[in-house]
């Protein structure tokens, strides 16, 4: 097995406790497994040529993300900031202790750490990337529920701020997603 197949199944098997679940064909799976996997896909498809780090950081963004609860953070939009905030740091350090106990450079692991920070968003590629494919997971796989949960008003505020976040090459994979038809229309409707 490949170092970096080592780190994929230890975030995998730390995923594998969410308590969490989602139900797919009326089986349930631990939704950030799930999540990380969608996520592994997306990349491998619209970008194959990913490096270790890159790849890693797909898989590693949501990990243990039950750790944090929303509800532990104040009601509002800036407890909700704060909450992602830590969010992103926490998977970023859960994901560089996993690369270092699997004998990954410190360089390579900080590397991805920064990555799933998202830092230097619009200038770093693999940043960026990173963006792109949990933009498009979200479209693929979570839109439709978060849809029908919200007024169409915030659907379309939420599909301008996702589409905002991409990149050029994001943007244009994303108009090759099929969607259902009632999303498609809500997609047309944000970026009309």
């Amino acid at each position: 097995m490949t170092q970096l197949q080592s780190v994929l199944n230890a975030i995998d098997t730390i995923n594998e406790a969410d308590i969490n679940t989602t139900l797919v064909d009326g089986i349930s799976h631990p939704k950030e497994l799930l999540y990380g996997q969608h996520m592994s896909t997306c990349l491998e498809k619209y970008w194959p040529d990913a490096n270790e780090n890159l790849q890693i950081a797909v898989r590693a963004q949501h990990v243990k993300r039950w750790h944090l609860q929303r509800a532990d953070f104040p009601i509002g939009k800036q407890g909700y900031l704060t909450w992602r905030k830590e969010l992103g740091v926490f998977h970023a350090a859960t994901a560089k202790s996993v690369m270092l106990a699997h004998g990954y450079s410190e360089e390579d692991a900080e590397t991805t750490a920064a990555i799933i920070r998202k830092e230097q968003l619009k200038s770093n590629n693999d940043s960026q990337t990173l963006e792109d494919v949990a933009c498009l997971v979200f479209l693929q796989h979570y839109f439709d529920a978060f849809a029908a949960k919200h007024k169409e008003e915030k659907i379309i505020r939420i599909v301008q701020l996702t589409w905002r976040k991409m990149s050029t090459q994001g943007q244009e994979v994303a108009l090759t997603l099929t969607l259902a038809p009632h999303l498609a229309q809500l997609v047309a409707k944000a970026l009309a």
